[in-house]
């Protein structure tokens, strides 16, 4: 038990860390839309932009990408601690996904650079990172856990005895005969 409270543990400090060089990454590549300072606040200027759907896609690519290779690497290596790794995936990819929303909206990595067509002295700046279809955000845990079930329930298939045709036996063959072949019979 306290094998399985480890691989979990481990799984999710993993996963959490991954989650702050994601949010980094995230920064990096994705657009910020272009708002106009205005005595009201930040306005968004250019209602037409494309830079909040493309922070969206993203963040659903970096974040799922990870799900994806922490399922397969969760799988690969919790063989032993099945239950463990699977609920960490399940914790740690929401961690980790939370973490880079957190770190990819406060921090700004790169150049922050807006393209928007303004009147003559208004000012221009580039918003901050926001997830405008908040149903990316279980990219990761999703792909984790469902890629973890589906590497397992393949595994499982091909070991089981229902892989057999009805009526055969694994060690006779067919209608109880011997079985032809090395090693056999």
């Amino acid at each position: 038990m306290t094998r399985e409270v480890r691989a979990f543990a481990v799984t999710v400090l993993a996963l959490a860390t991954l989650g702050i060089g994601a949010g980094l990454l995230w920064s990096a590549v994705s657009p910020r839309a272009p708002y106009q300072v205005t005595e009201r606040g930040l306005v968004l200027a250019d209602i037409s932009t494309q830079a909040l759907i493309a922070a969206d896609g993203w963040y659903a690519v970096i974040t799922g990408g990870l799900g994806l290779l922490c399922g397969a690497a969760g799988w690969f290596a919790g063989r032993r601690w099945m239950l463990g790794v699977l609920a960490g995936l399940g914790v740690g990819g929401s961690a980790g996904a939370a973490l880079t929303y957190w770190v990819g909206s406060t921090f700004t990595i790169g150049a922050a650079t807006v393209e928007a067509a303004a009147a003559p002295g208004v000012k221009i700046v580039p918003g901050a990172l926001a997830l405008t279809a908040n149903g990316v955000a279980v990219s990761w845990p999703l792909l984790a856990v469902g890629l973890f079930g589906l590497l397992e329930g393949m595994h499982g298939y091909r070991e089981s005895p229902l892989r057999q045709p009805y009526g055969e036996d694994p060690l006779t063959g067919p209608a109880g005969g011997p079985l032809d072949g090395p090693g056999r019979g």
